[in-house]
């Protein structure tokens, strides 16, 4: 058994496979909640957030490739999307509305898990203490980004009112290599690479979503970014 306090949520219109896939991780020590559709999926999610969620491709009502592309619009954490074996357009499909990977049903539990613990590694689900650890020694106290505040030290950020916004620890990283290369146009490998310990794929393109998020919480008016700036072809630059 591994304690790993991972919060995992199941979404399968199939009650066995929810139960099976469930207790096979709590026995694990990753603590579960299951969804049997979409709709449920959502309002889970705006109760507790989760760090991995286990999707559905082939649910009645709304498919979970719909489901994909809603929860994209809203949350980023990674998603693994369980598919028939044979619907491999499927996959491809969901790999390019943003999920980060995906295993055929008949679910094998082990390979599951497997990719589990991979895509929360490539994801960089971690805590702030572990995002600061790569970071060098010493205070380095707090940055403005437009009207927000950026804590480097605590990594937390906070808006305009003073109240603390929600941020992933992804979403620290990249906030962390703009203000260490505050003026300096960075494109999407060199993000990649100084945001985190672990390679990407070259054709991994998470990170607009990324920085669309962040520009969401941080830029005045997120259609005209003065903050975070595209520079066209090239890549962004912290304003």
């Amino acid at each position: 058994m591994t304690d790993t306090n991972i919060r995992l949520l199941v979404c399968d219109d199939e009650t066995h496979l929810r139960e099976m896939v469930g207790e096979y991780f709590t026995d694990r020590g990753y603590l579960v909640t299951e969804a049997e559709g979409a709709e449920a999926m959502r309002k889970s999610l705006a109760i507790a957030p989760v760090d991995l969620i286990v999707l559905d491709v082939n649910m009645p009502g709304e498919d979970g490739l719909t489901a994909l592309r809603e929860l994209r619009r809203d949350y980023d954490i990674p998603v693994i999307m369980l598919t028939a074996a044979s619907e491999v357009i499927d996959r491809v499909i969901g790999l390019e509305m943003g999920a980060n990977d995906y295993i055929a049903k008949p679910v094998d539990l082990r390979e599951l898990e497997a990719r589990v613990k991979a895509a929360l590694r490539g994801w960089g689900i971690t805590q702030a203490a572990r995002t600061l650890e790569k970071a060098s020694p010493g205070r380095r106290g707090v940055v403005a980004l437009g009207n927000c505040r950026l804590d480097m030290d605590s990594a937390r950020l906070f808006g305009p009112d003073g109240n603390e916004m929600a941020m992933t620890a992804m979403e620290f990283d990249l906030l962390r290599v703009f203000v260490e290369n505050r003026g300096r146009v960075l494109n999407r490998n060199q993000l990649l690479e100084q945001a985190h310990d672990r390679g990407w794929e070259a054709f991994d393109r998470s990170i607009d979503l990324r920085i669309s998020r962040l520009r969401r919480k941080i830029e005045a008016n997120p259609t005209k970014p003065e903050v975070i700036r595209t520079v066209r072809g090239v890549g962004y630059m912290l304003g």
